[in-house]
């Protein structure tokens, strides 16, 4: 186990495989309440997702950006996990771009059925999240 203030280039190979993150804001008084979501880790060692722009991420960001991403193995693999903490901002453009490639990185969008439901994300409104590392914490079970 270890922590660092940015990503490693084993914790980018870990990132980029299709896993689901937990995504939790900085809720004031309030209980965090993960979400899991998908993301992308960029060659820069920032995160990015996507979500609506009315959102209670968005209300909660606006007071306090500051949110963390924990990303596990799945089931059958050895344990293995990646905790991500750190400044959000969030940003008006590119989501659709961001939907669109982890729509094909998360479903085969060959499936009619995925390219509709591909189609119906992207005739909505998003807004583009970037989770800036202060601090990453990983183990992984040797």
């Amino acid at each position: 186990m270890g922590t660092t203030t940015s990503l490693t280039a084993d914790d980018l190979t870990f990132l980029r495989r299709p896993l689901h993150g937990f995504f939790t804001v900085a809720a004031g008084p309030h209980p965090p309440q993960p979400r899991p979501v998908w993301f992308e880790a960029t060659d820069e060692g920032h995160i990015e997702l996507f979500t609506g722009p009315g959102t209670s991420k968005i209300r909660h960001l606006v007071e306090v950006p500051r949110a963390s991403l924990v990303v596990a193995a799945p089931v059958g693999e050895r344990e293995r996990w990646v905790s991500v903490a750190g400044h959000v901002e969030i940003v008006t453009t590119g989501a659709h771009d961001l939907a669109a490639r982890l729509a094909a990185r998360y479903w085969d969008l060959d499936d009619p059925a995925r390219a509709r439901d591909l189609a119906d994300i992207q005739a909505q409104d998003w807004v583009r999240l970037l989770l800036q590392p202060d601090a990453v914490s990983r183990y992984a079970m040797e």
